[in-house]
């Protein structure tokens, strides 16, 4: 980030990863994580500054080299954001001259690399394929729900509803995803993703992501997307997510699920006194 320091206020900045885009607050120097009020008005692309999901980064307690805490633009909490995560891996493997560092979050510790050419790889982890990691309301085959149109659930961290059509385009989604988002067989509320299947190594894939809405792109999505293509015998283990946004590489490893692609630094900027006392 630019040096702000002599500013009032508190520094952030402004990163994207395809079009999925974030505020980043750095609190390793000190601060108190943001309250739900300050997330909603950070979030309004009107009034604040605007974004899909916030990131704060703290000095983590073990031996990760950073933790991070991400929040919806709703205000609630998420326990994963891949292209987040992406980005921060990104900025501090830029700042520290390292290739891999490790990151602390609600998903547990992730892994992170340079990829070469201005890409940035996460391990997101395993996914999570029973009933009750995901989470859903009570036991079923998490590979065929209960639901019309017969989606897959799976767990990234985050709950993910994904459905297979013939033409991800045709589908309306901004009633399709709320529509979803608050079935009951989803205590949680869930992730909703739309994938056309386009060859067994590509798949085209809309995103509705609860708490935030059309996202043009989302890491946990596209890693949800392409472990349920994979369990349907639909593709192979390692495919290309052609999102709203651009594209990302998904290899559902042995040990985790791999996301690479770009990231992008937008701009550093500083949350004004002003804004930050103005009444909720």
């Amino acid at each position: 980030m630019t040096d702000t320091r002599h500013t009032p206020g508190i520094p952030f900045a402004k990163m994207h990863g395809l079009g999925n885009d974030f505020v980043v607050l750095d609190l390793r120097a000190g601060g108190s994580p943001p309250q739900p009020r300050l997330v909603q008005a950070l979030g309004d692309r009107h009034r604040g500054v605007g974004f899909d999901q916030l990131a704060v980064i703290e000095t983590d307690a073990g031996d990760a080299d950073a933790r991070l805490t991400f929040y919806n633009a709703d205000g609630s909490l998420s326990a994963a954001c891949g292209n987040a995560t992406r980005c921060i891996a990104r900025r501090l493997l830029d700042e520290t001259g390292a290739t891999a560092l490790s990151l602390r979050t609600e998903r547990g510790l992730l892994t992170a690399r340079d990829a070469g050419g201005g890409l940035t790889s996460v391990n997101m982890g395993p996914p999570l394929l029973d009933w009750d990691a995901v989470p859903l309301a009570r036991a079923m085959d998490t590979l065929h729900l209960p639901i019309a149109g017969d989606p897959v659930a799976t767990g990234m961290g985050n709950p993910h509803c994904t459905f297979f059509v013939a033409d991800a385009e045709a589908v309306d989604l901004p009633e399709f995803g709320p529509a979803h988002e608050h079935h009951p067989l989803y205590p949680e509320r869930t992730n909703v993703e739309v994938v056309q299947v386009l060859s067994d190594t590509e798949i085209r894939v809309r995103i509705w992501e609860r708490g935030t809405g059309i996202t043009l792109a989302s890491g946990s999505c596209s890693s949800a997307a392409a472990v349920a293509a994979a369990r349907r015998g639909l593709t192979g283990r390692r495919v290309t997510v052609r999102l709203d946004g651009g594209m990302l590489d998904i290899d559902w490893r042995d040990d985790g699920v791999w996301m690479t692609g770009p990231t992008a630094h937008v701009f550093d900027g500083v949350l004004t006194p002003e804004f930050l006392e103005a009444p909720a």
